[in-house]
């Protein structure tokens, strides 16, 4: 705390009275609720939720409102409470694969079964301005017709089919997937480790470190094997029963990245994987992911580590926008007895200088003298 500013306790107090003044804005215009937020700003609300690593779109929403709109703030406070909650036990792995699906694109198949779905989705918008938004104009019904349900197998499993990719691999019977929440990250680590980190690293820093791999800084050369975005059920298996109990449904996006892979002597040439899962509709994030997944498999490949992007430690211990910004803003807090020392440094060895060149000057003018 700021126990050296002039005011103390006090000071700080009318700070934070100061601060929710300011979130309350012109007490004419009427407050937020969160259920505007969490229909209306559902974008915003699925990343809170994602890098905060709490499934609950009220809780996000309430934390985007006290945050002022400052998303890494709003993921703190997620992550704040997140540790008060009780662990009951953890779900099976999800099914991605009998998802409700909302949207699914694949760039690597025109047609695929199960069809392409666009879905919600901003890219075919023409990013103008729209001024009748701000008129609070009536949007129309989105069209629907009747579809029977049909199968949408992954575009990997396709591939696997003619063996031109690399296989899922079974998992050890006696592997226990880690917990970043509860175990210290060490390095190396699993996948699995680095997945969940992934999964809620920050999406700009991700989005980067994506990007400069396809700049060349990982020689990777991906496609878009598909984006889905839908409904998947949790189950949780429970001792006392010989079935799994069904928790009830979360929005999820999945990414697999595609790319080409020459071979080397102990694989064949094929295509390889790059995956990416967070919560809600989120598909930059888990494009960027499933780069950054990519990129952190170059040894398991056997290729060359020369680009950030592939530097495991590098990633991981800075795609946590918490951990950063604690590490960046913790720079404005008092530091006056570290100043001060290097002030006294700096002024000593200015004197030293100082003093080496009125003596390098004295000698110059006895040798003019002579």
């Amino acid at each position: 705390m700021y126990v050296a500013v002039k005011g103390g306790e006090a000071a700080i107090r009318n700070a934070h009275k100061l601060l929710a003044d300011r979130r309350r804005g012109d007490r004419s215009v009427p407050a937020l609720r969160l259920d505007q937020i969490v229909e209306q700003l559902a974008l915003g609300v699925d990343r809170v939720m994602s890098e905060g690593s709490l499934y609950d779109r009220e809780l996000a929403a309430l934390a985007i409102v006290q945050a002022r709109g400052d998303m890494i703030e709003a993921i703190f406070l997620v992550r704040a409470y997140r540790t008060t909650l009780p662990r009951f036990g953890y779900t099976r792995a999800i099914d991605t694969g009998t998802m409700l699906v909302e949207r699914r694109v694949s760039a690597t198949y025109k047609d695929l079964p199960g069809g392409q779905l666009l879905g919600p989705t901003f890219d075919y918008t023409h990013r103008l301005l729209d001024p009748e938004l701000a008129a609070g104009r009536d949007v129309a019904e989105p069209e629907q017709r009747a579809g029977e349900a049909e199968a949408m197998p992954r575009v990997s499993a396709i591939l696997a089919r003619e063996g031109l990719i690399e296989p899922d691999g079974d998992m050890p019977g006696d592997h226990v997937p880690g917990d970043i929440t509860r175990e210290p990250l060490e390095f190396p680590m699993a996948r699995d480790i680095r997945l969940q980190a992934l999964s809620r690293g920050d999406e700009g820093f991700l989005l980067a470190l994506g990007y400069s791999t396809q700049r060349g800084y990982a020689r990777n050369h991906p496609f878009v094997g598909e984006v889905r975005i839908g409904e998947v059920e949790l189950e949780l298996d429970v001792p006392e029963l010989p079935f799994a109990v069904p928790l009830g449904s979360i929005r999820v996006t999945e990414c697999q990245m595609v790319n080409q892979f020459k071979g080397s002597a102990k694989a064949p040439p094929q295509f390889t994987r790059g995956y990416g899962l967070v919560f809600g509709q989120s598909e930059r994030k888990a494009m960027a992911m499933a780069l950054c997944d990519r990129a952190l498999r170059a040894s398991e490949f056997g290729e060359d580590v020369v680009a950030a992007a592939q530097d495991e430690e590098f990633v991981i211990s800075h795609s946590d926008n918490v951990q950063a910004t604690g590490f960046v803003e913790h720079l404005k807090l008092p530091h006056y007895v570290d100043f001060q020392a290097e002030l006294d440094l700096v002024r000593r060895m200015r004197a030293e200088h100082d003093a080496r060149e009125n003596a390098g000057k004295g000698e110059e003018k006895r040798q003019a003298a002579e």
